[in-house]
């Protein structure tokens, strides 16, 4: 099993940091959303807590209002983006399983074709 990822060697945590480049389209005291470097639709936008959790699992009662927040900024910025009104796609993998690449909880923002389901 690898290790787990810490603060300090997490991606997304030194994008955070700003010690790894990236094209940032939202940045509040708490989110952060930045362009995908691999997009798998023509909008396709990560949108992270600026504090390291590790996934939606890792999630708890005190930490639900940074959730909301984080639903609420993707939802701003998909509109922001002008994929709101013909729809978009949020998701956010947990786990080796459920295809989590990156130890550091993110929804994935992607709009502007169309979507089938189930989706893999």
């Amino acid at each position: 099993m690898p290790e787990p990822t810490s603060a300090a060697t997490c991606l997304f945590c030194r994008i955070v940091a700003g010690e790894i480049p990236a094209t940032i389209v939202h940045d509040d005291d708490d989110i952060l959303a930045f362009r995908d470097i691999a997009p798998r639709a023509p909008t396709h936008i990560l949108v992270i807590p600026k504090r390291h959790v590790a996934s939606a699992a890792d999630l708890t009662e005190e930490s639900a209002p940074l959730a909301g927040r984080l639903l609420l900024t993707a939802a701003r910025i998909a509109v922001e983006e002008g994929i709101a009104a013909d729809g978009y796609r949020l998701v956010s993998n947990v786990g080796r399983w459920g295809g989590q690449t990156v130890d550091h909880l993110h929804v994935h923002l992607m709009g502007g074709r169309t979507f089938t389901w189930p989706p893999g």
